[in-house]
């Protein structure tokens, strides 16, 4: 299983966390106190592909929409149908029952041009 100091985090602030070629993803938990409490997640459909950097689902809060970016390319597996029906979930725990989606990579090395936990961490400071 995964937590915040296992993931790889892309400068937008989502996260990635793989286990063989398979990505599981979501936003990070500083990102959820950001954006405020989230009321919706539109989140892709299982086999849509998705590239690196690309937006690919909305979340809305409150306060406003914002587009979440892949941060591996490949192919959506699986999607967290619990967020659909509560988005809370994902400011509850962004790192636990509030992920986004998984995805099988098709560029696995992109993993590396993620950052560790403490270099996010040192970013966002």
């Amino acid at each position: 299983m995964y937590n915040e100091t296992s993931c790889r985090f892309a400068k937008s602030h989502e996260w990635a966390f793989a286990e063989g070629d398979v990505a599981t993803v979501g936003i990070s938990d500083y990102a959820q106190k950001e954006i405020s409490d989230i009321v919706f997640v539109e989140l892709p459909k299982a086999g849509a592909k998705v590239e690196q950097g690309k937006p690919c689902c909305v979340i809305e809060s409150v306060k406003a929409a914002a587009d979440f970016f892949a941060p591996v390319s490949g192919e959506v597996v699986e999607v967290n149908d619990a967020i659909a029906d509560n988005p809370a979930l994902v400011n509850q725990s962004p790192h636990g029952d509030g992920w986004f989606f998984k995805i099988r990579m098709s560029k696995p090395a992109e993993m590396a041009a993620l950052m560790e936990f403490e270099t996010y961490r040192k970013t966002i400071q």
